[in-house]
């Protein structure tokens, strides 16, 4: 049988400390945005300011905006109802953009910039 000492057990608690803040951690490393991605990011941007629809797309992705990974899921469960109406490519396009935390903030400064 093992004998526990307090460095032993202060240095396995900070192991399991260490490896349960990870496991839940919501902080991902930073990606880049592709030129697909981004030019699809100025086409739906072009296409609520031009309809004049930014401030009410801004509060609803603002209030979503934690949300947008469920967006993302839904999406891709919708994908073949979806593609009667849409591009299939584009769907699942934005279906993983969508899986990004970052994609809401970007698409809210891109409304915001192309509205002023």
């Amino acid at each position: 049988m093992a004998s526990f000492t307090k460095a032993s057990l202060a240095e396995t608690w900070g192991r399991v400390r260490a490896e349960w803040s990870h496991a839940f951690s919501t902080n991902t490393a930073a990606e880049v945005f592709s030129t697909e991605d981004l030019a699809l990011l100025q086409r739906v941007a072009d296409a609520v300011v031009t309809r004049g629809m930014a401030a009410p797309a801004i509060v609803f992705l603002e209030s979503i905006g934690p949300m947008s990974f469920l967006g993302s899921q839904s999406l891709h469960f919708f994908r073949p109802i979806i593609e009667w109406a849409f591009n299939a490519s584009e769907v699942e396009h934005v279906a993983r953009l969508l899986e990004r935390r970052d994609t809401v903030a970007r698409l809210i400064t891109l409304f915001e910039a192309k509205s002023a």
